[in-house]
C-alpha cells in the first residue's frame, strides 16, 4: 500500500515549519547525547529529514522509499531511495547509529519488521546503536487507528522482544516519552518542548510514544 500522498496531505506547510522547530529542540536538548561528533548516522524512514538535518555528527544518511526525501535533505546529508529490508548501498559494519522515528508502525507485517531489524544489524558497527521512537499502543490505544497508514501496533515490551529476536541488547527503555503527535495537547511550541524535556514527570502524564535504545552485540 502506497500512502505517501496521504502522508504529505497530513501536514500543512505551517505544520511542517512548526515540526522543524520542535525537532531542533528535541535533537539538541535530548537526542544529541547519544551521538558523538564523529559518528556515521543513518535516519531510516527519514521523511522530512527533521532529525538527520539537525543532528551533529561526522557523516549523515537519510533513507526512505519516497524520492521526495531528496528535496528535504540538507547539504551534507546523502539521501538514499531504498526499502528498509535491503539498503544495499550501505556496507556491512559501517554505521554508528540508526535512528527510526514513527516508522515501524507503518510497515505491513511483523516479518518485514524483523527483516528491517536484521538489515539494521548488518549495517551497524559492533556496539552500534539503534534508537526507536514509536507510538506505544498501551498508552495510545484507539488513537493509533486515527491514521490510515498505521498497520502494526507495538508497546515497549513487544518491540523489545523484536529487537531481542534480531540479537540486539536493550540499553534504554522509556515507555512514555513524547506525546502522540505534534498536534497533541502538549507540547505545542519549541519553548514548551524545552520545558517538557527537562521534567520526566511530564512524560509520565503526557507521553504516548516510547523511546528504545538498543546495541548491536
Amino acid at each position: 500500500m502506497d500512502t505517501r500522498e496521504t502522508y504529505r496531505m497530513r501536514f500543512t506547510e505551517s505544520d511542517k515549519k512548526k515540526k522543524e522547530k520542535m525537532w531542533k529542540v528535541l535533537v539538541r536538548r535530548y537526542l544529541q547525547q547519544f551521538v558523538k561528533k564523529d559518528f556515521v548516522v543513518l535516519d531510516l524512514g527519514a521523511g522530512y529529514c527533521e532529525f538527520i538535518n539537525n543532528i551533529v555528527c561526522g557523516k549523515k544518511y537519510a533513507v526512505d522509499v519516497d524520492p521526495e526525501v531528496k528535496n528535504y535533505a540538507d547539504t551534507g546529508v546523502e539521501a538514499l531511495i531504498s526499502k528498509s529490508t535491503e539498503i544495499s548501498i550501505i556496507p556491512d559494519n559501517s554505521i554508528d547509529l540508526v535512528f527510526c522515528s514513527n516508522f515501524f508502525e507503518h510497515l505491513p507485517d511483523r516479518e518485514i519488521v524483523l527483516k528491517t531489524l536484521q538489515e539494521v544489524k548488518r549495517i551497524l558497527k559492533f556496539q552500534g546503536l539503534i534508537i526507536v521512537i514509536s507510538p506505544n499502543i498501551t498508552y495510545v490505544r484507539w488513537e493509533f487507528w486515527n491514521f490510515f497508514d498505521h498497520a502494526i501496533p507495538f508497546n515497549h515490551h513487544g518491540f523489545c522482544e523484536a529487537l531481542a529476536a534480531a540479537a540486539f541488547e536493550i540499553k534504554k527503555v522509556i515507555p512514555r516519552f513524547l506525546p502522540y503527535t505534534t498536534k497533541s495537547r502538549l507540547p505545542q511550541s519549541s519553548w514548551l518542548l524545552r520545558f517538557y524535556l527537562k521534567f520526566p514527570l511530564c512524560w509520565r502524564l503526557f507521553g504516548k510514544q516510547m523511546l528504545i535504545v538498543a546495541e548491536k552485540k
